[in-house]
């Protein structure tokens, strides 16, 4: 039954490590783990008076996001009319969790004092105060930066293939729950960390670490030779859980943190991830649980370990590469 249980997943978790080749592959290696995000920078230059345009987005993709301005604003090109009322009501973007996961707006008041605004496809609007005072509730805040968290985590192939590889590692036995609160706790350690700015790392020597944890631990998972990671998964876990933490916190800077409630998106975001991950182990048992008794689900395993062993190094490749370039 044990050897049973380490055995695992195979056809659900095969499905996902196709999953996650397509969709990775097709992205730049270096980036493959970050959310697609399309910033907007609107400066106040007049009372009542805005210049505004796309300080980061892809070229040609000119109508994938449209804004929709609060009522009482008028855009003449990259001119926005305000009136004496200022930017105040309810700011939209159509088009959001197509092409980009989210739309980053960046306002700068007249009296210098800026304001960040995320809109995602959980929250597609927010609301704007005509000042850089902004009142949002800590229920509001926290109800944004929870989904921001389960969309991150769930659209990171290279964080999501890391906890399937400590599945096929570990199995479903009481070691996984240790394992799995190891890497929570270590990430969750560096994320606030690195938000909060108190550890600061350049972003592509940890991706390329962080390709290269779920190579080690797929390369791991394929034999029974007890080896650090197979007596100690926690301790690998939390080590490794340290570099993806370091990750989650560089798309919560491309996201912004609001000056006010600032811990409650921390903590609200961090705790998105983790839901994200606990759905994504779920679903894993479920499928084992169904699929256990069928000879092909037991020797999927193998080259599902493969498939994620492959897509790890062809990350890790070119993670390097753009750190040498």
């Amino acid at each position: 039954m044990i050897r049973l249980l380490r055995g695992l997943l195979p056809a659900l978790l095969s499905a996902l490590a196709m999953l996650a080749l397509l969709g990775p592959l097709a992205a730049t290696p270096a980036r493959a783990h970050e959310m697609s995000m399309a910033e907007m920078a609107l400066r106040e230059t007049t009372q009542g008076e805005f210049l505004w345009n796309w300080t980061a987005r892809e070229r040609g993709a000119n109508d994938d996001l449209r804004p929709v301005w609060p009522d009482g604003c008028r855009a003449e090109a990259n001119l926005l009319r305000c009136g004496p009322g200022g930017l105040q009501g309810t700011l939209g973007m159509e088009g959001v969790g197509e092409r980009y996961s989210a739309a980053m707006v960046k306002v700068t008041w007249l009296d210098g004092q800026t304001r960040v605004y995320t809109l995602t496809t959980g929250q597609p609007t927010v609301q704007l105060y005509g000042a850089a005072n902004d009142p949002r509730g800590m229920g509001e805040i926290a109800r944004a930066y929870l989904l921001l968290g389960v969309e991150h985590i769930l659209a990171g192939f290279d964080h999501l293939i890391f906890v399937i590889s400590l599945l096929f590692l570990v199995g479903f036995n009481r070691r996984l729950v240790t394992t799995i609160t190891a890497f929570t706790l270590a990430h969750s350690l560096t994320l606030a960390s690195s938000a909060l700015g108190w550890l600061t790392l350049r972003s592509p020597p940890v991706e390329a670490t962080i390709a290269l944890s779920i190579l080690l631990v797929a390369g791991e998972a394929l034999h029974n030779r007890q080896t650090l990671s197979r007596r100690w998964p926690a301790l690998v876990a939390f080590l490794f859980g340290l570099v993806h933490g370091l990750g989650f916190a560089g798309a919560l800077q491309q996201i912004g943190l609001p000056e006010n409630h600032l811990l409650v998106a921390l903590l609200t975001f961090n705790v998105g991830v983790e839901l994200g991950q606990l759905l994504v182990v779920a679903l894993a048992y479920v499928g084992w649980r169904l699929l256990r008794g069928v000879q092909a689900f037991q020797r999927a395993r193998t080259p599902a370990l493969y498939g994620i062993g492959g897509v790890a190094a062809y990350w890790a490749i070119g993670r390097v590469v753009s750190i040498l370039a």
